[in-house]
């Protein structure tokens, strides 16, 4: 048997070598302790406020409220702009699951359309699933009764109440009011713009036209926030703290439902707009165009079905035409211009002229027909107001010329915007020679003067325009800008303070002889107490002493020797009529102004509806008196 060495093991090196070891692995736990330590020193202490306003930027949010919008009344406290409660379908995306799941059978208990399915579907793929979409606004009490029975069936599916714009008066007052809709791409880089985007960061409406766009600054209101403690898929756990939101201010207009009601009674049927200015201080007492629409299909969105109708429309119910309508004046013009007459010292208060039922311009063949074809004979300023005798002021203007009809009519406000309180508003034309040589490249020609002298031509006028000339010339040269918003009565709703929103009255209209306002206001009440005068059978029965002058337009042009029949013209090409008034003649209150599309007559026709409204006014008026307010 081979030897085999033994090897004795050495106890002691192998001992020293293990206690090496150890205390380099024991060296190197500690240091690494002292780094994870060193690095909570840094985390809890160096950065404990960083991480602990991220810790809470993940923990907490802020979400903005949307105030509550002002509402609007009119002057005698009638509310005529409301919030009101409504109902939408909202769904919490995390719980619902896909809408294939569940929008068909939804669709089913609610009918839902095809194109609201559809957009739905399209929001619901490009959306965080913890956030809440609307999937249909403004739910029926019908709607909301059914689902409330059938939720069960839909996890994460609820019904919510917001408050929403309401106009209980719908279409007497959509162009006076205008309405709110949903803010659009364009209107958010308005708001970016003006650096108001925080004031708007919950709102989902804004002003779209009339008095709702005009003070959209005092109706929104300031923006509140919500502190609320969320957890890491965003859904909210509880409410921290709550920054009230500061309701807009409430407006309080000088309009009159009662007015307003009565001016669109007495428009059905008629394309036209009505006027009412109180003589006093400017504020519009009636403001109506017809035909109108329903504002509250805007503020959840209109249909195509709805809408389409309101853009194809030949009677183009869009259009404000109080504001917006550019009509020829006609012969309510003829009392400013007699004015201008007197003025340049061209008439006087007995001047006379023969009118044989034509003029002729000095060596000019062409003949201007008076309306009447065997003429009015003999006629002075108050007959030539009273019976609006073409003939004089043919003659008239021809005398005076353009220069100086166009700069005269310009203190009266024509041409020009009036600076009413909404934004949907025309100069419409005062021409001159400047106009039509920058509009047409021509020259003026005299016969183009004829035509300015009873309002047609060129010349066109807004019935808010018409109304505001009356005014001044009621108030004898004293110019009072037309608004809806009663002079310092824009409230607060939180604080009742008054702001003054009315702009210092213009420098009146000064007359080389104040006599010459009396001597026009007096051929202007001849139009009624005359037995022969255009508007004597309309307010003969009155109670109350008025003022006033017809006109009737012709909208398209006649021959020469051409007689106009009413009954060959096609309805859309006949006469406007035009009315234009104040009342009580001593001591002006109510001012009006009428135009009513190829109506016909403007005595016969313009005529009754102001007499309506001047009826309603001061019935209301004597109610007021008898009940001692």
């Amino acid at each position: 048997m081979p030897y085999q060495q033994i090897t004795i093991r050495d106890h002691s090196s192998e001992s020293n070598l293990f206690t090496r070891r150890a205390f380099f692995a024991f060296i190197f736990v500690i240091i690494l302790i002292l780094v994870l330590l060193s690095n909570l020193y840094h985390l809890q202490v160096e950065k404990h406020e960083t991480y602990k306003t991220r810790s809470n930027d993940n923990r907490i949010s802020v979400r903005p409220i949307a105030p509550n919008r002002g509402l609007i009344f009119d002057r005698n406290g009638i509310l005529l702009a409301e919030n009101r409660s409504t109902y939408s379908l909202d769904v919490l995306l995390e719980k619902s699951g896909k809408p294939d799941k569940w929008l068909k059978r939804l669709a089913d208990l609610l009918v839902l359309d095809d194109d609201l399915q559809k957009k739905f579907s399209k929001k619901f793929k490009r959306t965080s699933r913890f956030k809440t979409l609307t999937l249909k606004n403004n739910l029926s009490d019908q709607e909301v009764a059914k689902f409330s029975v059938n939720q069960h069936k839909f996890p994460g599916i609820s019904i919510e109440a917001r408050l929403t714009r309401f106009y209980p008066y719908g279409e007497a007052l959509t162009h006076a009011l205008g309405y709110v809709g949903k803010i659009n791409k364009k209107e958010l880089i308005n708001i970016d713009q003006a650096g108001n985007s925080a004031n708007y960061a919950a709102s989902y409406d804004i002003g779209k036209q009339g008095i709702e766009r005009y003070y959209e600054n005092e109706l929104h209101g300031k923006v509140g926030y919500r502190e609320v403690e969320i957890n890491s898929r965003g859904r909210i756990l509880r409410t921290l703290k709550i920054d009230a939101p500061i309701p807009g201010n409430d407006l309080i207009l000088s309009l009159d439902i009662d007015l307003q009601k009565t001016a669109q009674a007495a428009l059905i049927g008629r394309r036209g707009a009505v006027v009412v200015i109180d003589a006093k201080d400017g504020g519009i007492l009636a403001l109506y165009s017809n035909p109108s629409y329903d504002p509250n299909l805007f503020v959840h969105g209109i249909s195509n079905k709805d809408y389409s109708p309101l853009i194809t429309s030949l009677d183009r119910p869009l259009i404000n035409r109080a504001t917006q309508g550019r009509y020829p004046p006609a012969s309510t013009i003829k009392p400013f211009l007699a004015l201008l007459g007197l003025e340049d010292g061209l008439v006087t208060e007995h001047t006379i002229i023969n009118d044989p039922g034509f003029y002729r311009i000095p060596r000019v063949k062409r003949k201007w027909r008076d309306w009447k074809k065997w003429g009015h004979g003999k006629v002075d300023l108050s007959i030539s107001i009273a019976q609006s005798c073409d003939i004089y002021y043919y003659d008239l203007s021809y005398k005076l010329g353009i220069d100086k009809i166009s700069d005269f009519m310009g203190k009266f406000g024509f041409g020009e915007s009036t600076g009413v309180d909404i934004h949907e508003e025309t100069g419409a034309i005062m021409p001159s020679r400047g106009w039509k040589r920058g509009q047409y490249n021509q020259p003026w020609y005299a016969g183009d003067t004829i035509s300015v002298g009873i309002g047609q031509g060129y010349w066109t006028a807004t019935p808010l325009q018409l109304a505001y000339a009356t005014a001044t010339i009621a108030n004898k040269g004293i110019i009072r800008p037309p608004h809806f918003v009663m002079q310092q009565r824009v409230q607060k709703a939180a604080q009742n303070d008054i702001i003054n929103t009315e702009d210092p009255d213009r420098p009146p209209i000064v007359l080389r002889d104040d006599n010459h306002w009396q001597i026009v206001l007096n051929a202007m009440r001849q139009t009624v107490i005359n037995p022969r005068g255009t508007a004597h059978k309309i307010f003969k029965t009155a109670k109350y002493e008025v003022a006033g002058k017809t006109g009737t337009a012709q909208v398209i042009g006649m021959k020469e020797d051409e007689e106009y029949d009413e009954k060959k013209i096609a309805e859309r090409n006949r006469d406007n009529a035009m009315f234009i008034g104040f009342a009580p003649f001593d001591d002006p209150q109510i001012v009006i102004a009428v135009a009513l599309e190829n109506a016909g007559h403007g005595g016969s026709v313009a005529g009754p509806v102001a007499r309506k409204i001047m009826d309603k006014y001061f019935n209301n008026k004597e109610k007021l008196i008898a009940n001692g307010q």
